[in-house]
C-alpha cells in the first residue's frame, strides 16, 4: 500500500481532468467527489473511477464545460437540463438548488435530466447536512441489477442516500446500492485477487458465482438482499423506486433504456439525478437531540461478538475519515498505484507523488 496525501492526489485528478479538456472549475469539482469517496474509505468510488469519467470526456460521451439550465421551477421544486455536462456539476447545481428552496420555503426538491455519472451519492446528501438540512439523493445508472429471478440485467444499482444533521456534531449518514454491492467492490476484490461473497452477482448462466473476474466481466449484480430466499426482491423494488424517482421523473432515459457505461462512444448517458432538502426546524423542536440520542444508544447495544461492537449508520465512513486524515493521506493498493503512473504518461501530467 502506497500512502498519498489529500492535497496530491487532489492536484493529480485536476490535472487529469484539465489535460483532457475540463476547465478548472468543473476539474475541481469532479476530483473533489473523487477524492472524499477515498478518505471515506469507499475507494471503488475514487482514485478507481478517475479513468472511466476521463474517457467520457476524450471519446465526447461528455461535454465537461457545458452549464446546468433550469427548465422550470416553483418555490420549492426544479427541473434541471444538465445539458450533458460532468455529473458533479450537474450535482452541485441540483444540491445548492434544493438546498436553497428549502432554506426559503422549508423544503426543496429538484430532478435532472441529461446528467452523466456523479459519484458517491452520499455526497450530495451530506451537502445538505452540512447546511443544517435533512439530505436526500437518487440517481440512476446502467443497466446492471438482474430482478428476481432473472438472468437479465434491466435496472441500475440505483444508489440512494439519507443524511442528517443532529446534535454535538454527530450525523446520520445512510448510503447505499440498492444492489447488494457496487461493480466496484467487485472491481476491487478483483484488483486485490479476492473471491466475492455469495449473493453479490451471478455468473452468464443465472446462477450465483464467488468468482471476481468471471462476475466483473457478466457484470450482473444480484438485487439487494440477494437471492429471493433471502428478499432480495426488496433490493429489486427499491431500485425500480429509485429510478422513478430520478430517472423516469426527470424525463432522462430509464432503466433498460440506459446504455451500459463505455459503450456507444459518442452517445450521451443521459442519467438522471434527484435532490431533497429538509428543513428540520419546520417540524417538532429538538429533532437533532433525538437523533443524537439514537445513534449513542445503538452504540452501546451489546454486541453478538465482543470484537465487532454495535456501530451507527455512518460510523464506517466517519471511522475511515478520521484514520485518513490522521495518517496523513490515503492508502492505495500498488494496482491503483501503477493505474496512476500509467495515466499519467498517457496524459503527460506530473504522477502522484508518493509520501515517505
Amino acid at each position: 500500500m502506497s500512502l498519498v496525501k489529500l492535497s496530491e492526489a487532489r492536484r493529480f485528478m485536476i490535472d487529469c481532468f484539465k489535460a483532457v479538456g475540463a476547465k478548472l472549475k468543473p476539474a475541481e469539482q469532479h476530483a473533489e467527489i473523487l477524492v472524499q469517496a477515498d478518505r471515506m474509505g469507499h475507494q471503488s468510488h475514487g482514485l478507481n473511477r478517475l479513468e472511466k469519467y476521463l474517457n467520457d470526456i476524450i471519446y465526447k460521451d461528455c461535454e465537461p464545460n457545458n452549464e446546468p439550465e433550469i427548465l422550470t421551477e416553483s418555490h420549492s421544486t426544479a427541473w434541471v437540463d444538465a445539458h450533458n455536462c460532468l455529473g458533479s456539476t450537474a450535482s452541485f447545481f441540483g444540491t445548492d438548488l434544493a438546498i436553497q428552496k428549502a432554506k426559503e420555503c422549508g423544503m426543496g426538491f429538484v430532478a435532472v435530466k441529461g446528467s452523466n455519472h456523479h459519484g458517491m451519492v452520499g455526497f450530495w446528501a451530506r451537502l445538505c447536512a452540512n447546511e443544517g438540512l435533512i439530505g436526500l439523493a437518487f440517481t440512476n445508472s446502467s443497466p446492471l441489477l438482474a430482478p428476481t429471478r432473472s438472468k437479465k440485467v434491466a435496472l441500475g444499482t440505483n444508489p440512494l442516500a439519507i443524511v442528517a444533521p443532529a446534535a454535538d456534531g454527530e450525523m446520520l449518514y445512510l448510503e447505499m446500492a440498492t444492489t447488494a454491492v457496487a461493480l466496484g467492490a467487485i472491481e476491487m476484490r478483483l484488483r486485490a485477487h479476492q473471491p466475492i461473497p455469495l449473493g453479490w452477482a451471478l455468473g452468464p448462466d443465472g446462477h450465483e458465482t464467488t468468482d471476481a473476474e468471471l462476475a466483473f466481466k457478466t457484470s450482473m449484480l444480484m438485487p439487494l438482499g440477494g437471492g429471493e430466499m433471502t428478499s432480495g426482491y426488496k433490493g429489486y423494488g427499491l431500485s425500480a423506486a429509485v429510478d422513478m424517482l430520478s430517472g423516469i421523473l426527470a424525463g432522462s432515459n430509464y432503466a433498460h433504456h440506459v446504455r451500459k457505461w463505455g459503450s456507444a462512444r459518442g452517445t450521451p448517458a443521459n442519467l438522471g439525478h434527484s435532490f431533497m432538502a429538509i428543513k428540520p426546524e419546520c417540524y417538532a423542536p429538538g429533532f437533532g437531540e433525538r437523533i443524537t440520542e439514537c445513534i449513542r444508544y445503538w452504540r452501546t447495544l451489546p454486541p453478538a461478538d465482543p470484537k465487532k461492537p454495535v456501530m451507527a449508520p455512518g460510523d464506517v465512513e466517519k471511522q475511515a475519515m478520521e484514520k485518513t486524515d490522521k495518517q496523513g493521506g490515503i492508502l492505495y493498493l500498488p494496482e491503483l498505484i501503477e493505474a496512476s503512473i500509467t495515466l499519467a504518461e498517457k496524459l503527460r501530467v506530473q504522477p502522484m507523488q508518493i509520501s515517505e
